[in-house]
């Protein structure tokens, strides 16, 4: 069951369950597109892998299954993750 986490770990950007911009990597690192596709470049700072648009949870499921309300702490290191992200430039995720 995915956490459906609060907030971009980016920049802090309000993300509910609702959210058409949230991205989501494997592990649910929780991203906002502009952080995701921008800043990040498409590879997650914390396991390498890529991003994909979180699924959104009817109201109904919601009741059911509520989403995290608890944020991420918000941190990127840029200058870490540009060292990072030099190992996988040209890797595909399928390939990372």
């Amino acid at each position: 069951m995915l956490e459906l986490r609060p907030t971009c770990e980016g920049c802090g950007k309000s993300l509910p369950p609702n959210a058409t911009d949230a991205m989501i990597c494997t592990y649910e690192c929780t991203f906002c597109e502009v952080c995701a596709l921008t800043r990040l470049r498409n590879v997650c700072p914390n396991c390498g892998g890529n991003f994909a648009h979180r699924p959104i949870r009817t109201r109904a499921q919601l009741a059911k299954h509520p989403a995290r309300a608890d944020a991420h702490p918000v941190a990127i290191d840029e200058a870490s993750h540009a060292r990072f992200f030099e190992r996988y430039r040209d890797v595909p995720p399928s390939e990372r």
